[in-house]
């Protein structure tokens, strides 16, 4: 899962950035030509046969007469259950039969050979080895993995974290290759990580993350769905949102909006608040406005070429770990398998180990946390499986799988682990295939659950658990929520001292009144509810749905938000197959239409590397543009794409004020921009820069020029929204053709009914002037 919010100001993408650039455009296969050889496609491995007794090693020498790296990780990766993402990447196993090879190969094999032999040596791998316990590692280095697993299932609590520390992330990653879905669970459900001072993730626990996203970042819409999410006694570990503008100005807003109701409700030692912007936005936020900012964000990558695409460096996170001395809340994490292939950074390695590795650089971080934080580290990690789409799985099996298994890679590591169990739009798992999901994966315990009013998120587009489904699933499996939580769900009333429901569940609006007499508010409770009641108007009619009372059961949304849910459903697959129609191509001022390699919106869907390159056709069309310019060429050239919502690009009042108002700004800037409009069909983030690479390969090294690429986004909500990413670079940069996510910044959410087109045609330039600022005068932020 990290795709929502965006730095408009750093170098980077974090997590939740991929989640909308995989969906609406772009961190796809990540196959363009300078990144080939993570992303490959290369045909699947077959293993004929293996020898009684055999190890990864001695097949090795068997077969290819020697270790060889490439070769090593095929058949690491073989042993996977299968993943559309492990075969891209080219070490996924071709039939059953060659996943049950591998599969003995590596039971066979020791924990201290695979130490020997890292998957992939960087410095994150070298950080993991600092970090994994020397002593226990002794203890079983000369273990085969068959007898590791054993000794996993058939162990107690206190004799597996008796050694888990000695364990690197590459073993680690490999434990759930030799499970079935039931073993895994078996494991994850007797090894329990509890934050300190609290019974989050501990056995019996089941805690909530309050995810309340806005699609123009209002205050008012995130306090709602807080106050919403309390009507259900949901809610504990952490209040996070996910910005659309992750400027300093705007995030301190929404940092204090979080911050009043936690301060109002007494909760400063029960509930942390995060704003998930980039880390180094948020601790300017910290700086500048001391008290803001609680517990610190940041999306992780298994390799240091993904980190880097975040912004992000070990040291830079370790440093982060130091500077929580003495603070109560530490820092938050979001990982999930996928984002390095679908950066084209897997560096071989298969996508669970890359997960794997990233429970290390947790571990990491939480070891330097718990020298400088008095009562114990606060660090947690959430998997937001599913995030990206079919390119690195399809199936609600393989979800329930991909929980499964990072499940037990996070409890191997010592860290409190929750879960995202959520779906894309353009997958095929629905919405009542989730909740079958949260069923097979529920009994492996996880530590928490993301929760929103409804599945359907209304910023990112995706569906994911909703504040009802954590009342269901506490029903079902006897799950409890924090106690010191719980206890202020009875304060206001939501719960009763039996622990019962009370006539309060499920009304936002009892809890704002609770609120406001925590503010000393001397009104009548029908004042307050009348003024709620207005508020709650306002937040819907900006798209952001509030659940109220249930349906036939308490876990049931009431009937007209249900049915309201499945329309918007509906829309979104209506929406992910629409094509822009020749009219309206023709319709747009001097467009220049070209395809992608996509064959039809069918193989634009299933093989997302196909719209990131231009046909040889049409790319013609783009140099002749380019040949029109002569030497006079323009600094920024705007592109235009269907995305994954081709209808956010041709509902009226969208795309034209935009470009409008856009050329009108830059005009006035004294900014050149090319005339003409590159219209783009079957088109992602990458085929944007694509295009500026055959624009500007001969521009000035030195001087700076752009492309805007105008995307429709991930579809799902009320707003067919689209995206204007924001591309800068030298001339020099544009020539070696090695443009990707890590230099583009965002504007997102825009739409008639959301961000208003004409304001994001003013915060783009707003960012264009910054991008340009800090290329001239440097920023510690890009150090």
């Amino acid at each position: 899962m990290t795709k929502g919010s965006f730095s408009h100001q750093h170098a980077g993408l974090y997590r939740r950035d991929l989640l909308i650039i995989a969906g609406t455009a772009a961190a796809a296969l990540a196959s363009s030509s300078h990144r080939a050889a993570a992303a490959s496609g290369e045909t699947a491995i077959k293993i004929e046969e293996v020898r009684r007794d055999e190890d990864v090693f001695a097949y090795l020498k068997r077969i290819k007469g020697g270790f060889t790296q490439k070769a090593y990780q095929q058949v690491i990766g073989a042993a996977n259950e299968f993943k559309e993402g492990d075969q891209t990447i080219g070490v996924g196993a071709e039939d059953d039969a060659t996943r049950l090879h591998a599969r003995a190969l590596l039971t066979n094999t020791k924990i201290g050979e695979l130490y020997e032999h890292p998957l992939f040596e960087d410095s994150l791998q070298r950080l993991i080895w600092q970090t994994t316990d020397q002593a226990q590692f002794e203890k079983v280095k000369d273990w085969t993995m068959g007898r590791l697993k054993d000794f996993l299932l058939n162990e107690p609590e206190e004799s597996i974290k008796a050694i888990m520390t000695g364990l690197t992330s590459d073993t680690i990653g490999c434990v759930p290759k030799l499970m079935t879905n039931q073993e895994l669970i078996s494991l994850s459900s007797k090894i329990f990580n509890v934050m300190p001072g609290t019974k989050m993730g501990a056995k019996g626990y089941m805690g909530a993350r309050i995810q309340p996203n806005s699609p123009t970042d209002h205050p008012e819409d995130i306090v709602w769905q807080v106050f919403d999410a309390f009507s259900y006694a949901t809610g504990d570990i952490v209040i996070g949102t996910n910005p659309v503008d992750s400027t300093v100005d705007s995030v301190v807003t929404v940092e204090r909006a979080l911050k009043d109701i936690v301060d109002t409700f007494a909760l400063g030692d029960v509930i942390p608040w995060c704003v998930l912007a980039h880390i180094d936005v948020q601790a300017e936020v910290h700086e500048d406005f001391p008290g803001t900012v609680s517990t610190m964000f940041q999306s992780l990558a298994g390799t240091d070429d993904c980190n880097k695409i975040f912004d992000i460096t070990n040291d830079k996170i370790l440093k982060y770990a130091s500077a929580k001395a003495g603070e109560r809340y530490g820092l938050y994490f979001e990982t999930g398998q996928g984002s390095e292939f679908t950066n084209g950074v897997a560096n071989g390695v298969d996508m669970m180990v890359l997960e794997a590795r990233k429970y290390g650089f947790s571990r990491a971080v939480g070891i330097e946390l718990a020298k400088v934080q008095p009562k114990g580290a606060w660090l947690h990690v959430n998997d937001v499986a599913g995030f990206i789409g079919p390119e690195v799985f399809k199936t609600r099996e393989q979800l329930v799988r991909c929980c499964l298994e990072d499940m037990v890679m996070g409890k191997l590591h010592g860290l409190i682990i929750g879960l995202d169990i959520c779906t894309t739009l353009h997958m095929t798992v629905s919405l009542e295939d989730l909740d079958w999901c949260q069923d097979q994966i529920l009994p492996a315990n996880p530590a928490y659950l993301i929760a929103l009013p409804t599945k359907n998120d209304p910023m990112l587009s995706y569906l994911t658990t909703s504040f009802q489904d954590h009342v269901r699933v506490r029903d079902k499996f006897g799950f409890k929520v924090n106690d010191a939580m719980w206890e202020f769900y009875k304060r206001i009333g939501i719960v009763g001292e039996d622990g019962s429901y009370t006539a309060n569940y499920g009304d936002p609006l009892w809890v704002y009144y609770q609120y406001r007499l925590a503010k000393g508010d001397g009104r009548s409770k029908d004042a307050v509810y009348a003024e709620g009641r207005e508020k709650m108007q306002e937040v819907e009619a900006r798209g952001v749905d509030l659940a109220t009372g249930h349906g036939a059961e308490i876990w049931d949304l009431n009937p007209a938000l249900a049915a309201k849910v499945k329309s918007l459903y509906d829309d979104a697959k209506l929406s992910l197959w629409a094509e822009l129609t020749p009219e309206f191509i023709a319709a747009v001022p001097n467009a220049v239409p070209v395809r992608t390699l996509s064959r039809d919106r069918n193989d634009y869907i299933a093989h997302p590397t196909t719209g990131e390159t231009i046909s040889p056709e049409t790319a013609a069309e783009i140099e002749k543009v380019r040949e029109l310019w002569g030497d006079d060429i323009p600094k920024g050239q705007i592109v235009i794409s269907d995305g994954l919502n081709a209808k956010a690009i041709m509902d009226e009042g969208h795309l034209a004020p935009f470009l409008e108002e856009m050329r009108k700004l830059l005009s006035d800037a004294g900014v050149s921009v090319g005339d003409k409009n590159i219209v783009v069909t079957s088109g992602r983030v990458r085929a944007g820069y694509r295009i500026g690479e055959m624009l500007y390969a001969k521009a000035d090294p030195d001087s700076l020029r752009g492309i805007l690429h105008i995307i429709g986004e991930r579809p799902g909500t009320m707003h067919h929204a689209y995206s204007v990413y924001i591309t800068v670079a030298k001339g020099k940069r544009w020539a070696e053709k090695n443009i990707d996510h890590d230099i583009t910044r965002l504007v997102s959410n825009v739409a008639d009914t959301a961000l208003d087109p004409k304001k994001a045609a003013k915060e783009t330039l707003t960012i264009i002037r910054e991008i340009v600022g800090k290329e001239v005068n440097g920023s510690r932020r890009y150090g």
